[in-house]
């Protein structure tokens, strides 16, 4: 994979890397079936979803104000971790500092609204990477405004410091093992040799919508016109939504939004900042 597709200038990481190490995910999967349902916990962002968006602790800082929460103290094992050796043995082809291992789920219908974390970046912050357990097809991971191919029993560093959004449009959960590390040069040395064969980023389906009506809308002088006469902000997205399902055009508000920040379409212009 030519690097250049997912490494910015002046960025020092890559915005995404599928690492070329071995992940024994039956064991991961047998242990996942072992939580109950209570052991799930609601995201701490609440604003930040719509739907499911639970984890469960593995790993977790000692000074974490919740077993989802970040923290500076030192990393805690916690019980579901330390009652099933088949979490270690699942991931004993990372050669990492584990500060906080939790399982992440989305659940069917649910969307994590794009925003970034703030807390990944710098040279000496903690790195993301992602392990998918149960990965439907109808998931769309995107970063940057791209989809990233993720498949179960693989493991990613995602740059989730950029912007990035999830939207699960199936009717099964999506469940991954998000695990933040220390950096250190044999992840360095991984994501650098896993570049090569990285799949190409995708398009979501939210995106597929949104770029099909902006072009539907730009033959389309009179629908586009009284978008452009809209001078409220929430009036502009309602409207923008109403019209392209109209048309069969299905995305959300945050594609709305983001076309507003940038001003990527001429009928969005007016909200360019």
């Amino acid at each position: 994979m030519d690097s250049s597709r997912c490494l910015d200038a002046g960025v020092r990481r890559p915005a995404f890397s599928r690492l070329p190490v071995a992940i024994d995910v039956v064991p991961l999967l047998a242990a996942l079936a072992e939580i109950d349902e209570g052991q799930w916990q609601a995201h701490f962002n609440h604003g930040y979803y719509e739907g499911d968006w639970s984890g469960v602790a593995l790993i977790s800082p000692a000074d974490a104000t919740s077993e989802l929460t970040h923290g500076e103290g030192p990393a805690v094992q916690r019980q579901p971790w330390r009652d099933d050796a088949r979490w270690q043995q699942g991931l004993r082809g990372l050669d990492v500092e584990i500060r906080s291992a939790r399982l992440m789920r989305l659940g069917p219908n649910s969307h994590i609204h794009e925003h970034r974390d703030y807390d990944l970046g710098g040279a000496d912050a903690d790195m993301r990477l992602h392990v998918p357990l149960l990965t439907p097809e109808q998931v769309d991971f995107m970063l940057e405004s791209r989809r990233v191919p993720m498949q179960a029993g693989e493991c990613w560093f995602l740059d989730l410091n950029r912007p990035h959004s999830v939207n699960n449009h199936d009717s099964s959960p999506r469940v991954h093992l998000v695990i933040d590390c220390r950096p250190g040069p044999w992840l360095d040395a991984a994501i650098e040799n896993g570049l090569a064969t990285t799949p190409a980023p995708g398009i979501g389906r939210f995106a597929a919508a949104f770029a099909g009506f902006s072009r539907w809308l730009e033959r389309q002088p009179q629908a586009c016109a009284r978008l452009q006469a809209l001078s409220d902000r929430d009036s502009f997205i309602e409207q923008t939504l109403a019209l392209a399902a109209e048309q069969g055009f299905v995305f959300s508000h945050a594609q709305v939004r983001a076309a507003m920040r940038q001003g990527r379409s001429s009928w969005s212009d007016q909200w360019k900042v």
